[in-house]
């Protein structure tokens, strides 16, 4: 009881820097102390985004999307409650934002950034369209094989790991295409 919901709606794929400094501007206001990502890699990044933009002082896109800067000002905790499979954001401390003006996508990172909590329901994937899960599955078949052709030298067991995780995608994939309510497909996935 007595908390206050305000919320930043239209977060789109690759989220825009304009979005993000409209974040930042509700987090000010509102005097907002978490920032809750319902949705899917998109809107995550865009939560951690306007985490470490809202105090920032200067231009934080120049700062940590350009410079790389180590994230040392005041940032808002975020959460997570994923809706849809892909990029991994929820567990991770990077963030990938799209400035329109110079027509630059670029990504930060930093460990102050990881959701300090993600909630990871299966059934919260029941409602999914059949084109979101398949380009869902793409996206994270392609985060590993990022990883997997790097073939650094001695890598055999994080090699086998990528190995079962496509093949997780390519036997769970189609199931949850076929039946959308099918627990251990989204689960899996």
């Amino acid at each position: 009881g007595g908390k206050k919901v305000v919320e930043l709606s239209g977060v789109m794929s690759n989220p825009t820097y304009s979005k993000v400094l409209e974040g930042g501007k509700l987090v000010r206001d509102n005097n907002v102390d978490l920032i809750l990502a319902v949705g899917g890699g998109s809107v995550i990044d865009c939560a951690k985004a306007i985490s470490v933009s809202a105090y920032c002082e200067g231009d934080a896109f120049t700062r940590y999307w350009m410079n790389f800067e180590p994230v040392n000002n005041k940032i808002i905790p975020v959460g997570s409650v994923l809706t849809m499979v892909g990029t991994g954001s929820e567990m991770n401390g990077n963030a990938v934002i799209t400035k329109m003006d110079t027509n630059e996508k670029l990504g930060t990172g930093s460990d102050k950034l990881k959701p300090q909590v993600s909630i990871l329901d299966p059934e919260y994937l029941y409602t999914l369209p059949a084109i979101q899960t398949a380009a869902g599955t793409a996206d994270i078949m392609s985060h590993i094989f990022e990883s997997y052709f790097k073939k650094t030298k001695g890598a055999f067991v994080q090699d086998k790991f990528s190995e079962g995780l496509l093949e997780t995608c390519i036997k769970y994939c189609p199931i949850a295409l076929k039946d959308p309510k099918n627990y251990e497909a989204r689960a899996n996935l």
